[in-house]
């Protein structure tokens, strides 16, 4: 059984939750997470990439090293297992809650809930499984900095940044610790939210640059990818031949291959259903299959195996896009131990559910065997329903505070969600110490991360690794 559940089944009274927080301390006093101190003869990021690839698509392999090459940012966003390795290393808190595992600023963003609000979340749970909780939130003030750096922010503007973020962090925590148990499972962001939180003292332009972020949102929906994705074929729609970005099935496979790796997919389609509420099960039987294609998709997830389905409702102005997703074991397994789910790809379904206030009505999860013999697990969702995802290479010093705080209240509210919000408010305090050790622990390791950009880019250069820097 995993912590989290655990903890959730013990029912003690504040005190002794508060307790609980006060007695981490003893054994990882809040200072101890300023600290970073790598053990070089026992750590070579390079080998946990490689070791990651072997299970992944060959040919897509030098795209996940070309883009984690282009930026110290964009390596951070493909070295969650880098991380976690590390993060292995430190003092834990026993606090533990479910973890997004990735938690990083371009893993938060904008989406449609159910009830056709925008809402932000975390959105991203590849890594999901329980864990202590200051994980998550050192990967997201550890983002902020090397994204600050990325913008050549000043070190008065980087500090400006964390600590709004750790202060949201705590200040979020504390208000989730007072509230009654149904109250936060209700809390989330959406546009009132966040004009009430910040409205007030964010600028004219910042909030202006925000509410253009959320109409540019709503306009990425099925309709565009329709447009952006597709064309018609013979008076079919069919995706676009776009590689090695999007690939239609028929031109990776022999026309053999192809279909019966389609049947298997007809096949697991109808065992995802069972993974659904009958109502979304209903809802799915009104489309039916059109065609597949491979998808590449973020940095950290390229050469995983990545589909999307096209089905087809009334007509061909009413398509409904599927992403059909690898699940591998998360990064942070080995560490804190195995999932206590048998399917990955339910380990991220459960996972995402108990994390995000809204999550997907067409999210479920299945296991197949493909073309190669070997079985994978994969999760299923719809693609860009009202995706918004924040734009760090244009954003000012103002603006990456806002949204840092942002991210943060939403890992708090997860966070609270799965564990205990009186435990972690109780060890995070009232005071400034835990704020102060996470700035202290960003930029520590933020050298570290351009470290290890610096010797991929050197093994690329060497002709050690292939990389592909032109997708």
């Amino acid at each position: 059984m995993s912590p989290v559940a655990t903890l959730t089944r013990e029912h003690l009274t504040p005190v002794d939750r508060a307790g609980i927080g006060r007695r981490a301390r003893t054994g990882v006093p809040r200072s101890a997470h300023a600290a970073w101190r790598p053990d070089p003869a026992g750590r070579d990021p390079l080998a946990i990439l490689a070791l990651q690839a072997l299970t992944r698509e060959p040919s897509l392999v030098p795209i996940r090293y070309g883009r984690m090459a282009a930026t110290p940012f964009t390596f951070f966003r493909g070295a969650a297992a880098v991380m976690a390795a590390d993060l292995a290393t430190i003092p834990r808190t026993g606090l533990d809650v479910q973890l997004c595992g990735d938690a990083h600023l371009l893993n938060f963003g904008g989406f449609g809930s159910p009830e056709r609000e925008l809402i932000f979340d975390v959105n991203d749970f590849d890594e999901t499984t329980p864990g202590p909780f200051e994980w998550d939130l050192k990967r997201l003030v550890v983002s902020l900095e090397v994204a600050a750096r990325s913008r050549n922010f000043t070190s008065g503007e980087r500090a400006s940044i964390l600590a709004q973020a750790a202060h949201q962090y705590r200040l979020a925590i504390g208000e989730f610790a007072a509230m009654r148990t149904l109250d936060i499972w209700y809390s989330k962001l959406d546009r009132d939210a966040l004009a009430a939180r910040w409205g007030a003292e964010a600028s004219a332009n910042a909030m202006k640059s925000l509410r253009r972020t959320a109409a540019k949102a709503e306009s990425k929906d099925r309709l565009k990818a329709l447009s952006k994705l597709t064309h018609e074929v013979d008076g079919e729609l069919r995706f676009l031949n776009d590689p090695p970005l999007l690939v239609p099935i028929e031109a990776l496979f022999s026309e053999s291959d192809a279909w019966d790796i389609e049947d298997t997919l007809r096949t697991a389609l109808r065992s995802y259903r069972r993974t659904l509420a009958g109502d979304k099960r209903h809802l799915l039987a009104g489309y039916r299959y059109v065609h597949l294609a491979r998808k590449v998709v973020g940095v950290g997830s390229v050469g995983t195996r990545c589909w999307v389905a096209l089905f087809i409702g009334r007509d061909d102005q009413d398509p409904l896009f599927l992403q059909v997703k690898e699940a591998e074991a998360s990064v942070l397994e080995p560490f804190v131990g195995a999932s206590r789910y048998a399917n990955h790809g339910q380990r991220v379904v459960e996972g995402q559910r108990l994390m995000q206030a809204a999550s997907d009505v067409l999210l479920g999860w299945q296991r197949t065997t493909g073309a190669d013999g070997v079985s994978r697990d994969y999760y299923m969702r719809q693609l860009w329903d009202w995706k918004a995802s924040a734009d760090v290479d244009r954003m000012s010093p103002e603006l990456l505070g806002v949204y840092g705080q942002m991210c943060a209240w939403t890992l708090a509210r997860s966070h609270a969600r799965s564990g205990d919000p009186i435990a972690i408010s109780s060890y995070l305090g009232a005071g400034d110490s835990m704020d102060r050790a996470l700035a202290e622990f960003a930029a520590g390791y933020a050298d570290q991360n351009e470290r290890d950009h610096r010797a991929l880019t050197g093994a690329i250069a060497s002709g050690a690794i292939e990389a592909d820097t032109t997708c």
